[in-house]
């Protein structure tokens, strides 16, 4: 039986409805992955479930005394409340029943004081509340956070780790998170994973990160076009399930048009087929009519495209045993690094420990305490803040992009900023809106938006998948793949990562950056081999071998032989090609598929390419498998 049910569900601001006529049940157990484009109204459908807001029209049921909480994207605390007082909110009611049983016991004189002592005392028994500072104790203990810790002095992602406790120590049944890995590093992201399979509730979230959907859902909710469809499984499950049904929509709606143009063309026709024509024809080209006004055909694409500044220098920075230190703290120790123009790095470490000023000396923004920094030549950079300090609320889009003048240009070619605002989904009308009005993911489209109208050869894109939608994401995914400059890239997304970066730059700590080359998952496997390897120094990291795929690999010949044989050695190389070789067919398969004209021309070449990439991705994963099983043996 649903915990809860929404049924005909109607909300609409101005005169896009948000939610039409929109159902979902939530089982006891769920965990549901809300997903949907920027603007869907996702954030507005939790504070509908949550209580906080209303229905234009439909109707919620609740099971009955189902306990709800909701936490969402950004929490608002006192900065001088200890960490303790702020969890303990989340007990608000248990305390204040508590307080009144305990105030009332020594004032109560008549049958109703004695009544309502007895009712406080069952309450409280039912809901653990004669100890609840244990349970804020508990809940502290097992998200790693200091009780007396003041929230002022706390980074972004420790806040998120409050503002979680702060929820779970209510014990919900049903718990309602609103992008809960935002402003949290690769630990703890992974730590919320098995913390949210490891408790009894059900759960809806909202999260663009494709890596915690897989591991944590049951089933994803899509919001599109005003409607909540569920699916079985996790993303992976949920990205096959899409693409059937987008093709057979797509089908659908071709033969639909097309019979509505026949029967258009039919009613057009002279004096004397107007004598025959049938009343029933007549009404079926009227509901025909009425069905293609009402169609709401998929949201566009956003049509991404960077302005290239002048090409840089082959050599971006050169870092020879550089450090940095604020004080007794250590941020930086001795890193020795090289970047070459084209390198897609990623910084990853915890939060506060130096990615921000190890980023500031790559750009020469930050004089090192020690050592040498020689910045390349001809360098432009293109700056997108996490904060989005950069954008003034009080502007308008238009003057956002574009302040000053109509026009932008991009790689020579004019356009008019109304039409560049447009290729990021924004409408004419909207051009002239304040940013205050935009949503978070909105506003980091106008961030990206205005980012790549800026001639540039360097990109630094500080946490650039906040927020943002999943298609977004693949479209940025694909543009920063062709993109022949230089990246830099801060952010918590494992899939983003691994699909973009050619190294990564670890934090080790105690100062210490290590490279590693490859993705998230490259990394973590390489991390995990370190204490049977050969161990470099400390105190240097080479980062100028650009490797995008294990055929840019180098190996010792002294040890590649050791544990494997000349037939193996041969395979080994092979297959490092093979890989090199696979993953440019998928990206040019996975470039067609982004082509938003082919799913309405040509629904029957959208199958066909679908079957084509399974079947790429299917020789790779088993050639990635059989190749880490070979190196493993070196």
């Amino acid at each position: 039986m649903p915990i809860l049910t929404l049924s005909e569900a109607q909300l609409a601001y101005g005169h896009w409805p948000l939610l039409n006529r929109a159902n979902l049940a939530i089982e006891a157990g769920d965990r549901l992955g809300l997903i949907g484009r920027n603007g869907t109204g996702k954030s507005s459908l939790m504070r509908i479930l949550a209580g906080h807001e209303q229905l234009d029209d439909g109707l919620i049921q609740r099971q009955q005394a189902i306990s709800i909480v909701y936490v969402p994207q950004e929490s608002v605390f006192e900065p001088t409340q200890t960490v303790f007082e702020a969890v303990s909110e989340g007990l608000a009611l248990v305390k204040d029943m508590r307080n009144e049983y305990e105030s009332l016991s020594l004032t109560s004189t008549s049958d109703a004081d004695h009544d309502r002592l007895s009712w406080l005392q069952d309450q409280l028994e039912a809901q653990s509340g004669w100890a609840w500072e244990q349970r804020v104790e508990e809940i502290l203990e097992r998200m790693s956070l200091e009780a007396g810790a003041c929230l002022g002095a706390l980074s972004g992602g420790q806040q998120k780790r409050v503002a979680l406790a702060k929820g779970l120590v209510a014990r919900p049944d049903l718990l309602l998170l609103d992008e809960p890995t935002n402003h949290l590093d690769l630990d703890s992201i992974e730590w919320l994973e098995s913390l949210l399979l490891d408790l009894n509730l059900s759960l809806l979230f909202v999260t663009h990160d494709r890596s915690f959907l897989d591991r944590v859902c049951t089933g994803i909710v899509e919001l599109d076009r005003g409607l909540l469809r569920k699916y079985p499984g996790n993303y992976l499950a949920y990205e096959g399930l899409k693409d059937a049904e987008i093709s057979a929509e797509a089908l659908a709606n071709a033969r639909a048009d097309k019979l509505l143009a026949q029967e258009e063309a039919w009613s057009r026709k002279g004096v004397e087929a107007r004598r025959t024509k049938s009343l029933a024809r007549l009404d079926r080209l009227s509901v025909l009519r009425d069905q293609r006004r009402e169609r709401r055909d998929q949201l566009g694409q956003v049509a991404m495209a960077v302005s290239r500044g002048e090409q840089s220098g082959k050599l971006v920075a050169d870092l020879s045993k550089v450090s940095m230190r604020f004080g007794d703290k250590v941020l930086v120790e001795a890193f020795t690094g090289t970047i070459l123009r084209g390198d897609k790095i990623a910084l990853m470490g915890p939060n506060g420990c130096g990615k921000t000023t190890l980023l500031k000396l790559l750009l020469g923004d930050l004089q090192p305490s020690e050592g040498r920094i020689q910045l390349g030549t001809k360098l432009s950079v293109a700056y997108f803040d996490q904060m989005r300090e950069g954008l003034r609320l009080e502007d308008s889009l238009a003057d956002t992009i574009s302040p000053g003048s109509e026009w932008v240009e991009i790689d020579g070619a004019r356009k008019h900023v109304k039409g560049y605002l447009g290729d990021f989904l924004f409408s004419p009308e909207r051009a002239n809106s304040p940013v205050s009005s935009l949503s978070g993911g909105e506003r980091n489209r106008l961030l990206l938006a205005r980012l790549f109208a800026r001639p540039a050869n360097l990109l630094v894109l500080d946490e650039p998948t906040n927020d943002l939608d999943i298609d977004t994401l693949e479209l940025l995914e694909g543009l920063l793949l062709n993109y022949k400059g230089t990246v830099f890239l801060v952010s918590h997304d494992r899939r983003f990562v691994d699909n973009v970066a050619t190294s990564i730059l670890a934090s080790e700590g105690a100062g210490q950056w290590r490279e590693y080359q490859g993705g998230v998952e490259d990394y973590l496997l390489q991390r995990s081999r370190r204490p049977v390897a050969a161990q470099p120094s400390k105190s240097s990291s080479k980062t100028s071998r650009r490797r995008e795929n294990p055929a840019t690999i180098p190996s010792n010949p002294a040890t590649s032989k050791a544990g494997l044989n000349t037939r193996e050695q041969q395979e080994l190389d092979g297959l490092a090609k093979t890989i090199e070789v696979l993953e440019t067919e998928m990206v040019q398969v996975q470039t067609q598929l982004s082509d938003a004209h082919l799913y309405r021309g040509k629904p029957d070449e959208v199958v066909s390419l679908k079957a084509t990439l399974l079947g790429l991705e299917s020789s790779h994963q088993a050639a990635m498998a059989r190749w880490e099983g070979l190196l493993a043996r070196e």
